[in-house]
This record gives C-alpha cells, sequence and structure tokens, in this order.
C-alpha cells in the first residue's frame, strides 16, 4: 500500500476555547420579559455594580465583550417588542442576562476538511495556503464549525496560523421562526476577526443538535475563472438529520441553506468542484450502505441517485461511504472513501473515477489508505479514522484527519503512488 508520511501536528479538543452565545429563553413564557422588567427597573448604582461583576468575570476570557451585550439586547427587545428608552448600561445589562459562555471544543475536534485558501499571494513555489474546517463539539454533543488557517510547503511541511487569543461566533440574520424547522440563513464574521478564530454554531431549529461534517470544495462556475466555496453538512435537529448547503465567497458572510429532495434526507453528501457534463454532481450515500452518484440541474435540489459502489472489500463489509469531495486530477476524479469493517474500525480508503463520466470507477485501493494505528486507537469513539475532505499539491495529497472522535491528525501520500496501487 502507498506510503503514509504523517506530519508531527496534532489538533486536541480544548476546554479552554470559549465564546459568548445567545441564551435562549421562550418569548411565550413571561421570563423574557419578567427579566427586561427587572434590569429596567434597577437603580444605576445597582445596574452599574452588577454589570461590574460581569466585567470582571468575563471581559478578560472575550473580545469585545460589551459590544456583544449591546447586539444580544437589540435582538432581545425586538423579540420582545420592545423600544424604550434604556441606558447604555442597563442595555449591557439585559444582554449579559440573555448570553452564556460556551466550550465549543471541550469533548472533541474532528472530521477536517481542507480547501485552497482565497489568498495565495506571497508564496514560495509549490506552497500552498490552506483554511480547514473543523468539527467542533461541546456541551450537549452539540457540533459546532471552527476553522484553521495554514500553509503547506513544497516539500510537505505544514505551517498553522496560531489561534487568537478570543475566539468570536459569527453575527446572523434573523432566522425563520418558531413554526418554521427549516430556513436559509446569513452568518457574517466580524470584521476584526480571524478566521482561525471564527466558529459557526446552530441557527435553525433543523439545527439546534448540532452542524456536523462540513465538507467543503473550492467550486469553478462554469467559466472556469469565478471561484466559490461550497460545502455540505449534516444539520441535526435532535431528532432527524438532513443535508445542507453553506457558501462563500470570502469566508467573512456565508449562506447557510436546506436542500431538498429524496438524497438531501441523508448524511454524507460531497458535490464535485465542478460541472461534469453539464450538471452539477454530488457523491451522497442515501441508504447509509453503499456509494451513489447524483446529479442535479439544481444545487439545492438533490433527487435518487445511481448506485456506483458497494462494500467489496473485509475491512469495509458494513458500508463505505465518501471522504470528502472528489479531487480532479490529470487522471481522473479522486474519491477517498471511508469502510467500516469488523468491531466496526473505520478506515480510508480510494478509488478512482473515470473523468468524463463519473459513474464509472476504474481503480480501486485493494486496502485501506489509512487505518487506526494502536497509538491512536483511543478516544471519544475508538478505532475511528476519518476525513471530511483533503486537497493535491505538488505531486503530493494533503489529508487531515479526524482520530477516535477527538483529535485530528495530518497525513500526506504521494499520488504517484497511490494511484499505481490501485487495481
Amino acid at each position: 500500500m502507498p506510503k503514509i508520511h504523517h506530519l508531527p501536528h496534532r489538533l486536541q479538543a480544548d476546554a479552554t476555547r470559549v465564546v459568548i452565545r445567545p441564551f435562549q429563553l421562550p418569548s411565550t413564557s413571561g421570563r423574557m420579559q419578567r427579566i427586561f422588567n427587572a434590569v429596567s427597573a434597577m437603580d444605576m448604582r445597582t445596574c452599574q455594580a452588577e454589570l461590574a461583576i460581569v466585567g470582571r468575570d468575563f471581559e478578560s476570557r472575550h473580545w469585545q465583550t460589551r459590544q456583544i451585550f449591546l447586539k444580544r439586547y437589540e435582538q432581545v427587545a425586538a423579540e420582545l417588542g420592545i423600544n424604550n428608552g434604556l441606558s447604555d448600561q442597563q442595555r449591557q445589562l439585559v444582554g449579559a442576562y440573555f448570553c452564556h459562555e460556551y466550550s465549543y471544543s471541550a469533548a472533541a475536534l474532528m472530521n477536517p476538511s481542507v480547501v485552497p485558501h482565497v489568498d495565495q499571494s506571497g508564496l514560495t513555489q509549490g506552497s500552498i495556503r490552506f483554511i480547514m474546517s473543523l468539527r467542533a463539539v461541546g456541551e450537549g454533543h452539540i457540533s459546532s464549525i471552527a476553522f484553521r488557517e495554514g500553509i503547506l510547503t513544497g516539500d510537505g511541511r505544514m505551517d498553522l496560523m496560531p489561534e487568537p487569543p478570543f475566539a468570536t461566533a459569527v453575527t446572523w440574520d434573523k432566522p425563520c421562526g418558531p413554526e418554521v424547522e427549516a430556513c436559509p440563513v446569513t452568518a457574517e464574521r466580524h470584521a476584526e476577526a480571524s478566521l482561525s478564530g471564527t466558529v459557526i454554531f446552530p441557527f435553525t431549529a433543523a439545527q439546534a443538535g448540532g452542524l456536523e461534517d462540513l465538507r467543503l470544495v473550492r467550486f469553478l462556475d462554469d467559466d472556469d475563472e469565478t471561484a466559490r466555496y461550497l460545502g455540505t453538512y449534516t444539520a441535526y435537529s435532535g431528532r432527524a438529520i438532513g443535508s445542507e448547503l453553506m457558501s462563500t465567497d470570502d469566508f467573512r458572510t456565508f449562506r447557510m441553506e436546506p436542500m431538498s429532495g429524496p438524497a438531501s434526507r441523508n448524511k454524507g453528501m460531497a458535490l464535485f468542484p465542478r460541472k461534469v457534463d453539464g450538471h452539477y454532481m454530488m457523491i451522497g450515500r442515501q441508504d447509509g450502505e453503499n456509494v451513489f452518484l447524483l446529479r442535479s440541474e439544481n444545487l439545492r435540489e438533490w433527487g435518487e441517485g445511481e448506485l456506483l459502489m458497494k462494500p467489496r472489500d473485509p475491512w469495509e463489509l458494513v458500508q463505505i461511504g465518501n471522504c470528502g469531495s472528489p479531487i480532479e486530477l490529470d487522471e481522473g476524479w479522486l474519491l477517498l472513501t471511508h469502510g467500516v469493517g469488523a468491531m466496526r474500525k473505520y478506515a480510508i480508503g480510494a478509488v478512482l473515477l473515470d473523468k468524463k463520466d463519473p459513474s464509472k470507477v476504474i481503480g480501486r485501493l485493494p486496502g485501506p489508505l489509512l487505518s487506526p494505528a494502536d497509538e491512536d486507537r483511543e478516544g471519544y469513539v475508538p478505532n475511528v479514522v476519518y476525513t471530511c475532505g483533503a486537497i493535491a499539491n505538488n505531486g503530493m495529497l494533503f489529508m487531515p484527519y479526524g482520530v477516535a472522535d477527538s483529535s485530528v491528525g495530518f497525513a500526506l501520500v504521494e499520488l504517484d503512488e497511490l494511484l499505481g496501487e490501485m487495481i
């Protein structure tokens, strides 16, 4: 099998990475109004004293805390239909009562995907700047989306941009009302916030249980010049799952919206990086067991696909699926797969699809590319290696991957060697 070069970096879950999130209370219960009225009735000395306690406890742990409180006040006042003349301190305190601190990666950090960065300026020949998405899991096993930026050099070294001291959650437009399960949302990164410290949390009722396994891809439109970034992810409501689509041009504004059609009711959808034969194409797993090829005229609507691959080898007999979007090479479409074998062990494999007709499998590794090693078996979910996307650069496959649903490792594989092992 191809030789795997493991990079020395390892990203771990970190309970010290915290953000301020909205603390949601049902507006129909009367509790929101009661809290609002109590702060409105406080004399200024009491209000200032309470706000000072909040500042002492939290201002050293977060960025622009008071601005966040004011923004949250505006949301609460709008929800309650209130427009009165509270002082600046009272508004901040109201906002603080409707916020809470959240450790977004306290439980796990896993299942990365990676794309070329928007900015490729100032690099040495053969190097590439990248953006990596991460599934971060915190309290209540709720998943959110985090990011890290870095540079991969032509000789296979990796430098990750340091995380900023403070993490920040994106802001968003008003999501749909409680009677609507899923709806489009537009989220914005703070103007002064680093992408490596930005976190996207669930917004809608359909996402309330988590945003899981974002598969990013740099998508080229028909002119092959205009690139945008698209990503499919699983929205989990706490009861049901559905696939949704993220789109962004600059990783500052994010459009997130549900997809429709029979295939979208499942997880693990991965978009091709351009149209093929005039169609949008996706790799899916409608039945939870086999790999399907999906075609559509619309990025947001996906019907039933055609069967592409079934489990074949012992390491994947339980089920197979994709490990991110297909990667375009001269030789064809390189598709990383995951297979589940005995003792529910997850491993990563690879196949090659015909470039003009991706319904044809023209090569398949006879065994797993990457399996849980002895030192990588332990974690939140043992015996799992998994990725949501890799990129090709300078003759190498660069693959960040999740380890035991707990941490993230990084691997390089020579593409010629990888393709040469396929049969």
